[in-house]
């Protein structure tokens, strides 16, 4: 994995905008109606050929697919799996009960032509990664596409999903425990993670269930149940990770990529330990959103592991306000210092920009925007942490 050597190196967390024929073809999918198989591919390659060019024109130094052939990030885990079927109703997280007129404000404003993952399916039988079929044509579109580009990413990245998101959102009606069905499925998703690697990408896991859980499933348990969650759940992606080099796989986790209050969160003094029993070369955690950017001083008293990198996530993507190159400087420089070797991070964005189809709070425009904004901020930091 490609370390900033000489200079503050740019991503984000995976997702972007897509286009909105995708979007609808995707929304219908997720519906259970039919959908033309030839025109999903057909705007799926036109999709995934203009993100890639426009990461490339915003200065993204390693940039994916943007996640187009995917209706979610993860979701899509129900096309290659086996034993998915049925409806798994969302318990609501803790702020929006907490605050009825949020809650209320947020369905009124939320657009009803998305993917709803509140309502993913369940298991309903044995899991098993029984068709590689749509990871295959995904991975070898984007090799595809970055293959036609002039000019190319330092290092191009796939995203994969966490066990954990999947059996908290995905529920159980097959196995026994909640621990053999995370079995299941870690043991299911190591042949993704195998592959993405082999295809010569880095593998991001998305894992949000690593701190949003705790004021999403765990909100009514005590602290020590979430943090044995978080220890199991990285146990098994461990597992998963036995066959794949540990600095070719990067880990997200964050608080949930949603513009609400938030006062519920789990500090991340008290998930950060646990984060580090990943067998990863990097982190990425978010310091972009008025939650959490102050967090950062957990890294002084908390510092990662002398081999893992860390990913700060500078660029809020629940909002339109599009971030002063100086303040993204500014952030990055906090995490550098805080982390003691500006070698060891990279600049990111806090979360996706559309984690699920139709599921975006930042215009497209915008989206690209904030992503010059985080590379001239980069720009900045790196001449500060760099000098002449």
């Amino acid at each position: 994995m490609q370390r900033s050597e000489n200079r503050v190196l740019t991503t984000h967390a995976g997702s972007l905008p897509r286009p909105a024929a995708l979007r609808e073809l995707h929304v219908q999918a997720s519906r259970g109606a039919p959908v033309d198989a030839e025109k999903l591919a057909a705007a799926v390659n036109d999709a995934t050929r203009r993100v890639v060019a426009a990461q490339i024109a915003a200065g993204i130094d390693a940039g994916n697919d943007g996640e187009q052939a995917r209706e979610s990030f993860f979701t899509y885990v129900q096309h290659c799996m086996s034993g998915f079927g049925g409806e798994s109703p969302r318990l609501m997280g803790q702020d929006m009960t907490h605050f009825p007129t949020y809650g209320e404000l947020r369905r009124r404003t939320t657009s009803e032509e998305r993917v709803d993952l509140a309502r993913a399916p369940m298991a309903i039988a044995e899991v098993r990664y029984v068709d590689r079929g749509p990871l295959e044509r995904e991975c070898a579109m984007f090799r595809r596409v970055l293959d036609e580009q002039p000019s190319g990413f330092v290092e191009p990245f796939m995203n994969a999903a966490s066990p954990g998101i999947i059996a908290c959102a995905m529920h159980n009606a097959h196995y026994p425990n909640q621990e053999a069905y995370l079995g299941a499925l870690a043991d299911a998703l190591r042949v993704e993670y195998e592959y993405i690697v082999a295809q010569g990408f880095i593998l991001q896991i998305d894992a949000p269930d690593l701190a949003m859980e705790r004021h999403m499933s765990f909100q009514k348990r005590p602290l020590e149940e979430f943090l044995a969650f978080v220890d199991l759940t990285i146990s098994l992606i461990n597992r998963a990770l036995l066959g794949v080099p540990k600095d070719r796989v990067r880990l997200h986790v964050c608080w949930g990529n949603y513009g609400g209050p938030h006062i519920f969160d789990v500090p991340m003094a008290a998930v950060l330990p646990h984060l580090y029993r990943a067998n990863v070369g990097a982190l990425m955690l978010p310091f972009g959103n008025p939650r959490h950017a102050h967090e950062y001083r957990c890294l002084r008293d908390l510092p990662p592991p002398a081999d893992m990198l860390l990913i700060a996530g500078v660029i809020d993507t629940t909002t339109n306000y599009v971030e002063h190159p100086e303040l993204v400087a500014d952030r990055i420089e906090q995490v550098a210092l805080a982390v003691g070797n500006p070698r060891r991070v990279l600049a990111g964005t806090d979360c996706g920009f559309e984690t699920a189809s139709g599921f975006s709070a930042v215009a497209e425009e915008v989206v690209w925007e904030k992503l010059r904004a985080l590379r001239d901020g980069a720009a900045i930091a790196s001449t500060r942490l760099w000098p002449a």
